[in-house]
């Protein structure tokens, strides 16, 4: 596998990642009652935010490039305290760029226009009862990043290079479903599916170019509801 040697939050990056989603046949998941729902894969610069680690560990990459994560508040009904892109349900008539512009601009404060979309990836369907659409987006520097409170406990900016890990993905056998539980490593911790699938087929598509599918992976039973 390869990818560029320097992950950084530039015109060349952006290019890369751009050619790769635009050569990718999204696959879109259409069943009737299901609610519609889109996140933003952001990808930001590292500099202006603390990571999983700290920035200081970061201090020499400052440019290198990130995804925008959020650890969801712990006051909500559903999925609280967990990874998530910033995202929820669209509204009547938008399109998943318009909604998920509308959710990153609510839940974390970067305002940005349609012109910042770069591409799509696969729809997802989650055990919750959710159609959710991952809509990839650039973020560039992003310098001022503010967590809404009533949705968000905290911001992440988790460099691209940490999903690179040889470890990654981590495969778990069920006993729901003949599909493995998928997640991703990150820190000394992990981030489950759906989350964890998007972040991985954004590694396998728009980084490695590759046309790899995730709908099918199981996400754990604490997702389900």
């Amino acid at each position: 596998m390869t990818y560029p040697d320097k992950l950084i939050c530039d015109q060349d990056f952006y290019q890369h990642i751009s050619v790769n989603l635009d050569k990718f046949d999204i696959q879109k998941h259409e069943r009737a009652g299901i609610e519609r729902a889109a996140v933003a894969i952001t990808v930001v610069e590292v500099a202006h935010g603390t990571d999983i680690y700290g920035l200081e560990r970061y201090e020499k990459w400052r440019s290198e490039a990130a995804l925008v994560l959020t650890i969801r508040a712990s006051r909500l009904k559903k999925h609280s305290g967990q990874w998530a892109f910033p995202g929820g349900r669209m509204d009547k008539d938008e399109t998943p760029e318009e909604a998920a512009l509308r959710e990153l601009s609510e839940e974390v404060g970067l305002k940005l226009d349609l012109e910042s979309v770069i591409g799509r990836l696969d729809d997802f369907t989650t055990r919750s009862g959710f159609v959710i659409s991952p809509v990839v987006i650039w973020g560039g520097a992003a310098a001022n990043l503010t967590p809404s409170p009533a949705e968000v406990e905290s911001i992440h900016r988790i460099p691209v290079r940490e999903f690179m890990r040889k470890d990654a993905p981590i495969l778990h056998g069920n006993n729901e479903s003949k599909n493995p539980i998928l997640l991703m490593p990150v820190g000394n911790s992990w981030i489950a599916a759906p989350t964890a699938a998007m972040i991985y087929q954004f590694r396998e598509v728009a980084i490695f170019g590759k046309n790899t599918r995730v709908a099918h992976f199981e996400q754990p039973y604490f997702a389900w509801n």
